[in-house]
C-alpha cells in the first residue's frame, strides 16, 4: 500500500536554511496563537527588495505603508483585544515553558471564549491564565494552579472559578488530575533517578487501588510518594526540598506520607 501514500512535503530538496527559504513558495503555516492567524502580509523592517537591493530613497513611503498595514491588521476593538490577549498568552507560556501544541490549544480556547462573548466582564489576564490552565489539563501537561497564578498574578481562586465556567460553557470535559502526572516533572527538578520516579508511580498506583488519593490534592500525594521512594532507594531528599518543588507545605507531605506508609504497607 506504500505506493498509494501521499507525500505531504515539498517536491524540492534543501540542504541548509538559506536554500530552504529561497526555494519555498509559501509562508509560515496558519496558527491560532497570532491574532490574524499568521495569514496577513508582513512588511519587513529592512528597506530592501526581494533581491537585497537598498530602497532607502523610499524609506518615508515604506514607513507610511508599514503604519497603514499595522492599522489594517488591527481594525477594531475586538481585534485589539485578541491581539493583546494572545501577546499576553505568549508571554505566560514562555515563562511556564509549555510546548507549542499547548499554546495553540490555549489560543483556540481563548478564541472560542471570545467568540461566545464569555470574556465580557472578566480581565484579559485572568481569562488567558485560565485558558492556559485548561489547555494544560487537556493536553496532560502538568502545571499547577500555583505556577500559573505566580506567572499571571491572578489568584488561584479566580483561575479555578473561570476554569469551571469555561469548561461548562464550551463543553470541555476533563478527567481528574492524577498525582502520577506530576512525578516526572517533580522528580527531574529534584534530580531523582528514573528508578526512584518509577517507584513513586508504583506507590501512587497502590494508593489509587485503595482509594487513598481521592479527595486529596494530587501535588501533595505526588510529593509524599517521591519522598518515600527517595528514602527507600537511598536518594534522600528533605521534605523541605520536595515541598519547594511541588508547591506544597511540609505539613502536607508529612500527612500524606503517614497515610501512604500505613495503608500501602511501605516500611522505611
Amino acid at each position: 500500500m506504500d505506493e498509494f501514500q501521499i507525500d505531504q512535503g515539498p517536491e524540492w530538496r534543501a540542504f541548509d536554511h538559506e536554500q530552504r527559504d529561497r526555494r519555498a513558495r509559501t509562508g509560515a503555516p496558519s496558527t491560532y496563537a497570532i491574532s490574524d492567524k499568521g495569514l496577513a502580509t508582513i512588511i519587513d523592517w529592512r528597506n530592501v527588495d526581494s533581491n537585497g537591493r537598498s530602497l532607502s530613497e523610499n524609506s518615508a513611503q515604506l514607513n507610511r505603508i508599514r503604519i497603514l498595514n499595522k492599522r489594517a491588521r488591527i481594525a477594531n476593538a475586538r481585534e485589539r483585544n485578541l491581539a493583546l490577549a494572545l501577546s499576553t498568552l505568549h508571554r505566560y507560556s514562555s515563562k511556564l515553558g509549555i510546548p507549542k501544541t499547548v499554546r495553540e490549544d490555549s489560543s483556540w480556547i481563548y478564541r472560542n471564549a471570545a467568540k461566545k462573548q464569555l470574556i465580557r466582564g472578566r480581565s484579559i489576564e485572568g481569562m488567558v491564565a485560565t485558558s492556559i490552565y485548561t489547555s494544560c489539563r487537556r493536553c496532560n501537561i502538568p502545571r499547577t494552579l500555583d505556577e500559573i497564578s505566580e506567572v499571571s498574578n491572578v489568584s488561584k481562586k479566580q483561575i479555578g472559578k473561570n476554569h469551571r465556567f469555561l469548561c461548562r460553557e464550551l463543553g470541555i470535559k476533563l478527567k481528574p488530575t492524577s498525582p502520577a502526572d506530576y512525578i516526572s516533572r517533580f522528580g527531574s527538578k529534584l534530580g531523582l533517578s528514573g528508578e526512584t520516579q518509577a517507584k513513586a508511580v508504583e506507590i501512587i498506583n497502590k494508593a489509587n487501588e485503595k482509594g487513598l488519593s481521592s479527595g486529596r490534592g494530587p501535588t501533595g500525594v505526588a510529593a509524599a510518594a517521591l519522598y518515600i521512594a527517595a528514602v527507600l532507594l537511598g536518594e534522600r531528599k528533605t521534605q523541605s526540598e520536595i515541598a519547594n518543588v511541588a508547591g506544597v507545605t511540609e505539613v502536607t507531605i508529612r500527612n500524606r506520607y503517614k497515610e501512604l506508609s500505613e495503608k500501602v504497607n511501605v516500611v522505611i
